[in-house]
Formats: structure tokens, sequence, C-alpha cells
């Protein structure tokens, strides 16, 4: 099977280039309580909150809800579970390189998600996206703050094992992976599209 992979950093403002919602399984529901908006949910339950908006079509004014009111709240259960087991295979590899693990930012992993989708749906393999722009400027986009920051992207791999191994195994992917000054890490995973996987590692400096 084929499978690709690339690497992109930056250090402040100096960029340097080295190299859907159809995934939903389930939702759950979330019952209302006093003095809750959808904005406090996505933020309570780590969900972003356009995929609350999305799953809720019965909302007619998604600024108004009420106590008691029921909530459906969408669930990545599978893509989650995936992009855990490449958090923690990541965090290994930085623990046997006596770095301390990467702290997991869910907003950062919801922006990670949106681009390996993109990748899928839109039919290319590149850093910068036809829809998004560069990492930089989708992560700013999606009001993430950071002062360094870095991207792999993969495709084709069939297991979170298998796309760290080959991050690993590539000199500038390793390197993003084992920059010690990195701080957090969002990951995404995609599954479709004409490399059947696609994989966005994305790591920043608070």
């Amino acid at each position: 099977m084929k499978t690709k992979l690339a690497l992109i950093m930056v250090a402040l403002s100096i960029i340097i280039s080295l190299f859907t919602l159809n995934e939903i399984s389930a939702s759950s529901v979330y019952t209302v309580r006093k003095g809750d908006t959808l904005w406090k949910i996505s933020r309570k339950l780590q969900v972003g909150l356009s995929e609350i908006i999305e799953a809720n079509p019965q909302l007619s004014n998604p600024d108004l809800i009420y106590p008691s009111q029921k909530i459906n709240i969408p669930i990545l259960r599978k893509a989650k579970s995936v992009e855990g087991q490449v958090i923690d295979l990541t965090n290994q590899e930085r623990q046997k390189n006596g770095l301390s693990p990467l702290q997991v930012d869910w907003q950062l992993s919801r922006v990670a998600r949106y681009k390996s989708r993109n990748m899928r749906d839109v039919g290319y393999f590149s850093h910068r996206s036809p829809t998004y722009g560069s990492p930089f400027d989708m992560m700013k986009s999606f009001n993430i703050e950071y002062s360094q920051a870095a991207e792999n992207i993969a495709a084709g791999q069939t297991s979170a094992e298998q796309v760290v191994r080959e991050w690993m195994d590539s000199p500038g992917h390793r390197k993003n992976i084992l920059t010690g000054s990195y701080t957090h890490i969002g990951v995404g995973y995609a599954k479709g599209g004409s490399y059947g996987t696609y994989w966005t590692q994305m790591f920043i400096t608070k």
C-alpha cells in the first residue's frame, strides 16, 4: 500500500518547510443545566461548537437553550481512540529520549482532525490546504495561540504504530517529535479517500 509522509515547522514568525462529520460514529445526549450555553457545553465536553450546532438542527436559535433541554453531542469514538494511540506512542518516543511528554490539547486535535479530513475530502496531500492555507494560518483561524509550531502529515498507514514508526524513521519528522521546546500536541485521523487513511500531528509551544 502506498504511503506518504510530510512535515513542516515554524519558529516564531520564521517558517521553514522541511519535506465532516461523516466520521461521527455515535452521539450522546446532554441535558442542559442552568447557566449552560452551547459554548460552555463545548468546552466542558471538549467537542467543537460547530459540531454541536450541526448535530442539533432542531435548535432554531443556538444562542437560546433552556434547562432540561436535550442536546445531541457527537462522539468520535474510533477516531479519538486511534488519535490517542498516536499521542501515547509519540510521548513514549519522547520519554525514551529524556524529554517531557506533550500535553494533549483537544482544540489542537480538532484542528488536526479537520486537516486530515480536508486532505481526504478535497483530494490532496500537502501542508498547504486549498481551504485553510498553511498549518499556521489554519491554527490561527481556529484561535490556537502558540509561539512555536510544527506539523507532520502522513497518508496510507494502517495503524498508529506504523505511522509513528515511519515518522520516527524520517529525520525531519523525528526532529519535530523530539523537539524539547514543544509543550502540546494534537492529532487528527481520517479514514477513506485515495490513500485510505490520513494522519496529522500538530505540535505547539504555549
